[in-house]
Parts: C-alpha cells; structure tokens; sequence
C-alpha cells in the first residue's frame, strides 16, 4: 500500500517537472518581443538589429538541435533536460546584462538550450508516457504556449515597474525552479523503477530512468533517416510553421503599434494569441493522434494562420482580438500537430529524439530566416504590406507540406516499426 503512494507521488512529482520544464520553453524568446521598441532605443539597434536579437535564438534552435540526441545517448534524456533548463538561467542573465555584446552572447546561449530542450521533450513522452502520447503532447504544448502567453501580457508592465533588463531577466528564475523539480522527479523516478535502469522496454514500465542501457537505442543514424521522404515533409512542415510562427512572435507588437495602438494594447494582444493557442495545442492532439492520418486537421490549422495574417494585413485596428483568436487557433494547432506528427512518426524514444533533432534543426534554421527577413523587407519597402504578403506566401507553403508530412508513411529508422 505504501509503495504505491510513494508510487503515486514519484509519477505526479514527474509529471510536474515535466510541465513545468515545458513552461520554460517559450518566456525567454517571447518575452523579447513587446520589449523590443524599449532595447531598441536604450540601445541604439535598427529595426533589423531588434529582429536579430529573436533571430540569433532561433538560429540557435535550428544549428544545435543535433547536440541534443548525442547528448542524449551520453548521459540520457532527463539529464540532458535538466542540463538544457540550467544553461537557459544563465543565458537568460546574460542577456539582461549591460551592453550589445552580452544580449546577443545570452540570446544565443538561451538559445541553445532551448534547442535541447526542444528536441528532448517529444522524447521524453515517448520514454516515460507511451501509452498516452497525444495526451502528453497536447500538455506539454499547450504549457508551452502558456508560457508564452504569460511572457508577452507580463513583461511591458513588468519592465515598467522595474526596467526592461530586469523584465527580460526574469525568466532565468522560473528556468531555476523547473530545474530543482526535474532534479528531484528523475531522482525519484529511478529510485521507485529499478528495472528501467537496465534498459527494459518503457512501455512495460511507467517511467524510465535517465540512462540507456549499453548496447540499447541509442542515436539513429542521420543518413538512415534523410533517406526517407516522409522526413523531409516533417522537417518542411516543422520549419514552415515555425517561420510564421516567429514571425508574428518578433514582430507582432511592432505592426500594431505602427498602425496606431498603445504598446501596452500590442503586447496583450501577442499574449491573447498565445492564450487561445493553449486550447487547440492541447485539444487537436487528443483527436488527431487517435486519426489514421492528420492531414485534415493540419489543413484547417494552416488556413486559421492565413485568416489570422490576412486580419492583420487589411484591418489591424479593426477587431484586432478576432485576428488574434483566430491566429492563436492556427498557430497553437499547426506547432502541436508538428511535434504530434514527430513523436508518431518513429517508434522508440531514441529515434523520436533523433528525428526530431533533424526536423527541428532544418526547421528553425528556416524559420531563424522569418524575424530578420521580416524587418528587412520593412525597411525596403517602408510599410508592412509587403512583410505581410511575405508571411502569407510562407503559410501556404506550409498547408502544403503539412498534408504531405501527415499522411500515415511508415519512417524507416534503423529499428523495428511499433504502434505509438
């Protein structure tokens, strides 16, 4: 009787570390964005260089993310995990910092630890919740898009109060907390499952320990992977909602302040839209991951990212909630669906770690071209309609390869195919 409370307690303490190591997916880069006009002026950066702050992260998503299954093989997922949430505190001081330097050296210091993390995480629900993957990918999605969502409402009122630096540093706290109660759920996890610390199969367990076996999965061959057309949709369909994505992430608060609302107004609207896409990143997964084949559900997501841009373009001041509900659905959809598509696609967590390694490294390397490209294209053509039309053109891109990575085509990976 005893041990199954403490059994209890262990699996509640692991999912709690779980959601919340997923909060701290997003604060750090959202919470640059309503920020940016007020780093900008203390700082002297143009337009391009604001976006670059956003963009120097994302290339840091796309260009590290391979770190993360070799990591993962050395010292096991959760390890990695909590390595990913320590370096992201220190990024994230860094970057408050005084000087240019030091907020481009922690941007891309955070970013690489969010790009671990990143890659980590549908790993780690295929090892430890194998049995309820889309459950787990709704949750852990949809907490990462909350922390988004909290970062763009809190941090224009917050940098009042105590000064952008401050602001912008205050996710490296939340990074800290996330971190003790990983240290504490994964010690206790493998204390209470003994057996998974030599390597049994994690669906005959209910959580695994952060060590592989020798011997056992491990790093899947890139080559193995690449030779698989179904891997190039998953990576385009990743890289193409992300770039529309980050996008609306950099520069969002921007637009609708040129169009004449009040930066407090643009930075609640960015947090209204992270808000709704709480509801679809947690509700599209529970029905897409029991369908044979997502492809519908990515349609819809992509169409409610066009509604969403085409609201912006045409009348950003005109019931700009309504254009924000109806990205927010879009968007918190598309990027559930792209991790969903990852973590069903591959049958073991070591290849699940390893295709979303590929998939996320080219994904965010195109989708780093998005905030910087965006301002660019602002500045030549001084306005926000060609910026916008751009966006646009990179959604129907993305309804074309999500239907393409959607359909139910086996991924060879070196292992055995099992049912997720």
């Amino acid at each position: 009787m005893m041990s199954g409370i403490k059994a209890n307690r262990g699996n509640l303490l692991l999912v709690g570390g779980f959601v919340l190591a997923a909060l701290n997916l997003r604060p750090a880069l959202a919470g640059v964005s309503p920020l940016l006009p007020a780093i900008m002026r203390d700082l002297g950066l143009s337009p391009a260089g604001g976006g670059a702050i956003t963009t120097v992260m994302v290339v840091c998503l796309g260009l590290l993310a391979p770190v993360a299954p070799a990591l993962a093989t050395r010292i096991g997922l959760d390890r990695t995990l909590l390595a990913g949430l320590l370096v992201l505190a220190a990024g994230v001081a860094l970057r408050s910092a005084d000087g240019v330097p030091a907020l481009y050296c922690g941007a891309a210091l955070a970013g690489t630890a969010i790009a671990v993390m990143n890659v980590v995480m549908p790993g780690l629900v295929k090892q430890h919740f194998p049995g309820r993957v889309g459950l787990f990918t709704g949750l852990y999605v949809s907490v990462m898009v909350s922390g988004a969502a909290m970062a763009s409402a809190a941090m224009v009122p917050l940098a009042g109060q105590v000064g952008w630096r401050v602001a912008a540093g205050s996710p490296a706290l939340l990074a800290l907390v996330a971190a003790a109660l990983w240290w504490v759920a994964r010690g206790r996890t493998a204390r209470q499952n003994p057996a998974s610390a030599a390597g049994q199969d994690p669906a005959t367990t209910t959580a695994v320990t952060a060590h592989p076996r020798p011997g056992g999965p491990g790093h899947r061959p890139y080559a193995t992977l690449l030779r698989a057309p179904a891997t190039w949709a998953v990576m385009a369909f990743m890289g193409l909602q992300s770039l529309t994505f980050y996008i609306v992430l950099a520069w969002l608060p921007t637009v609708f302040q040129a169009a004449g609302l009040p930066a407090d107004e643009a930075g609640y609207l960015l947090g209204l839209t992270n808000l709704v896409q709480i509801a679809a990143a947690l509700l599209v997964p529970l029905h897409a991951g029991r369908a044979r084949s997502q492809a519908p559900h990515v349609a819809v997501a992509a169409l409610l990212t066009v509604g969403g841009y085409l609201g912006v373009l045409l009348a950003p001041t005109t019931t700009p909630w309504l254009w924000m509900v109806v990205l927010g659905l879009g968007q918190g959809a598309s990027i559930a669906l792209a991790l969903l598509i990852i973590t069903l696609r591959a049958p073991d967590p070591a290849s699940v770690t390893a295709l979303s390694a590929v998939a996320q490294s080219s994904g965010y390397v195109l989708a780093a071209v998005g905030p910087l490209a965006f301002g660019l294209l602002h500045e030549l053509s001084r306005g926000w309609t060609v910026p916008l039309l751009a966006g646009l053109g990179a959604c129907v891109l993305q309804l074309a390869s999500g239907v393409l990575a959607a359909r139910p085509v086996p991924l060879q990976t070196g292992q055995p195919e099992r049912a997720a």
